[in-house]
């Protein structure tokens, strides 16, 4: 099994990877670099639930993408009630 700590460089490692798609899916440097660390906060935080051997970058990516569809309800439903 893997260290903590090769976890969390193999974590950290993969953040260029990332970035550009927390880009993608913000359209925003700020909400990306938000989303980021988050995702990252999130990996560390969960190493547990990660299973030796799968695709940390697809784990990484997935985490990401569900943080950010998260995000995306919250924000659709405080509009919502606003308007």
């Amino acid at each position: 099994p893997m260290t903590q700590s090769e976890f969390n460089n193999l974590v950290v490692q993969s953040t260029p990877t990332l970035k550009p798609f927390a880009i993608n899916l913000t359209r925003d440097i700020e909400a990306a670099d938000d989303l980021l660390q988050e995702t990252v906060y999130r990996a560390l935080v969960n190493h547990d639930k990660y299973a030796d051997g799968t695709n940390l970058k697809a784990w990484l990516f997935t985490i990401m993408k569900n943080i950010f569809i998260n995000n995306y309800r919250r924000m659709m439903k405080r509009n919502t009630i606003i308007d």
